[in-house]
């Protein structure tokens, strides 16, 4: 698994996005096993204290859960998958917002080209 990081953000948050978007495309199902601290580290090529980080963040959003030495595991919480999916959702819809709207163009013509490209990447 290859992530390219930015230089904008922290990585910590970079791999917490990461996890976010693929629990919300079904990559990772619930109550799956995810790869250990270290394995994590190693597979991103980061520091092991870094994916320490994540995952301490990630338990806390409740979005994995570590129950004693068992390794840990995507959340089963249905309420928090669909939180996670409609934040990446918002996301994306702002940021295509403050685009078409830099450019002045008219709601119906964005939603327009929105269903049209849709629907050709959807083929």
């Amino acid at each position: 698994m290859v992530l390219k990081f930015n230089n904008r953000d922290p990585v910590y948050v970079q791999v917490i996005q990461h996890f976010k978007e693929q629990i919300a495309s079904g990559h990772y199902e619930q109550g799956q096993e995810v790869p250990s601290r270290r394995e994590l580290a190693n597979q991103f090529k980061i520091n092991p204290n870094t994916a320490q980080k994540a995952y301490k963040e990630m338990e806390e959003q409740g979005l994995i859960y570590t129950e004693g030495n068992l390794p840990s595991r995507i959340t089963n919480d249905e309420e928090i998958i669909k939180m996670v999916r409609e934040e990446l959702i918002s996301e994306a819809v702002n940021t295509f917002i403050h685009s078409v709207q830099s450019i002045n163009v008219p709601l119906p013509e964005a939603l327009a080209l929105v269903e049209k490209t849709y629907r050709r990447e959807k083929e």
